[in-house]
Order: structure tokens, then sequence, then C-alpha cells
């Protein structure tokens, strides 16, 4: 015969029972001693997870920063200015590049319209706006200068941002790496970790354990969390030097926090409705 899914409550609630139990512990001769060996269990488990959780956090990043400042970059500047004669990665890297430079274009000839003489300001005035063309002969040398050394500037900067990309691409797997090592390697600490933590959650208030949810999903999944998500993505897809795709950046917020909005309901609905379902109860009261 199949076993219950669910037990049976009986005529004295489980609550009590547990709470009388524990009383009885504690009229037991060697209860002292069960007490401080609870403590000393307690006190292992917050070391074990806070060393574990520093662990998990400080080796990627320092892998990150040492494999990428002393091996990674150095490689890739290498190559990359030897070898190749390219300044951009992508399309995208190239027409920020011009804007920048029509931008401080625009600034220089506005600049030389300022500084004309008072006599000769209208008549550069109307030259420019029939003659596009005859401003440029008009431009100093030290614009010019000044123009050349921008060009330069922005071909450096691109170049740096090119190598920059390629080196964090690199770093970024040696972390994924070296953290999936600490995984394989301390999968004992995770577990306390893990129970450290559930069991942090769990003793939290209802209303408390809400309001983070409430916050969580609002972050995620809220109203105003679109422009978040497209600064996200276009600041990781500029990290690993990937073409900033307008379109796929507006299809990815369109789609993925609604696929986030749909796992975190069933979450709530399949396992958090379980565990604590005055938590669920407090949750719906305080959103609507």
């Amino acid at each position: 015969m199949n076993k219950r899914a669910v037990e049976q409550t009986g005529l004295i609630p489980r609550s009590i029972i547990r709470t009388f139990e524990r009383f009885l512990k504690q009229l037991l001769p060697g209860a002292e001693m069960l007490v401080i060996q609870e403590f000393r269990i307690s006190r292992y488990q917050v070391i074990v997870s806070v060393r574990c959780f520093l662990t998990l956090l400080i080796v990627p990043i320092l892998v990150n920063f040492f494999s990428k400042t002393f091996l990674i970059t150095p490689l890739v500047e290498f190559i990359w200015n030897n070898d190749s004669h390219e300044i951009f990665l992508n399309t995208y890297q190239q027409k920020r590049a011009l804007r920048e430079l029509y931008s401080y274009q625009d600034k220089l000839y506005f600049e030389l319209l300022v500084n004309i003489d008072n006599n000769k300001k209208n008549t550069a005035s109307n030259r420019f706006l029939e003659f596009p063309h005859e401003i440029i002969q008009i431009k100093s040398a030290e614009l010019e200068k000044n123009y050349q050394k921008k060009i330069f500037e922005i071909a450096i900067k691109f170049n740096k941002e090119s190598i920059e990309a390629i080196s964090n691409l690199f770093a970024d797997f040696f972390s994924f790496f070296s953290f999936t090592l600490l995984f394989i390697f301390m999968k004992p600490q995770i577990i306390i970790l893990k129970s450290f933590l559930a069991e942090s959650l769990y003793s939290l208030s209802d209303t408390t354990k809400s309001f983070l949810l409430i916050l969580g999903t609002d972050l995620l999944v809220g109203f105003h969390s679109p422009h978040g998500w497209e600064v996200f993505l276009e600041s990781f897809l500029r990290h690993l030097g990937l073409p900033e795709n307008s379109e796929f950046m507006s299809l990815f917020v369109a789609t993925f926090p609604v696929f986030l909005d749909t796992v975190f309901k069933y979450w709530i609905f399949r396992s958090l409705n379980k565990i604590s379902p005055s938590t669920v109860a407090t949750y719906h009261n305080m959103i609507e």
C-alpha cells in the first residue's frame, strides 16, 4: 500500500508535542551537556558557513584579478598590437567611436564660430550656412592639431577597450573554472552553508520574509525593472566585447523578466506554500 503524501493531523497539534518533548529533554540529567553540545555544533556551523561563503566569494575574484593583471592582459596586448591591425572588435564599437568623433568635430566648429571676431562672425555664419565646405578651409592650425589629437585619443581608447574585453572574457573563464573547482572540493562545507542559510531564512518573521519577497520581485520583474535590465545587459555585453544589438536587448528585456516572474510564482505555489503557508498568506496580503 502506498504511503500517504500528507501526514494526518492528530487530536493534539504537533507543535505542542514538540514543545513538550523539548521540555522533557531539559529535565533529563544530561540536559546541560546537551545544550553545550548544541551550542558547539551551532558555532561550528556558523564558522564553517562564513568561511565557505568568503572562500566562494574571494577566491574567484582574486583569480580573476591576478590572472588578468599578470597573465592575460599582457599576452592579449602583445598579440593584439603586433599580430592584428584592427582597433574595433565589432561594428558597434566603431559606431560609438564615430559618434564621439562627430561630437568633438561639432564642438570644434562651434568654438571656431564663437572665437571669430565680431566683424567676421556674421560673415562666417552665413558662409557656414551656404557653403559648409568653406568653414573647413578657415580652420586654424591649432584646431586642426586638436582634431588630429582627438582621433589619436579615440583610437587608443577603443584599442584598449578591445584588449580589455578580450582579457575579461578569458579572466571570467578562469574565475568560473575556479568557482566550479571550489564547488567540487568544498561540497561538505557547501552543504553546511546551505543548511545555515535555510535555517537563517526560515527563522525570520513572516513579515520580513514577505518584505524580502516583494523587494526581490520588484527589483527583478517590477514595472520599473526594464531600464535596469537594459543597463545591466549593455554593461555585460560591453564587458565581454560583444555587439550591443538593440533588437536583442529589447527582446531580452521583453521576455526574460516574464520568465523570471513565472518561475517565481511557480516556486511560491509549489514549494513555499508547503514550507511556510503563513509567509505566502502575509505576502498576498501585503501586495493587495
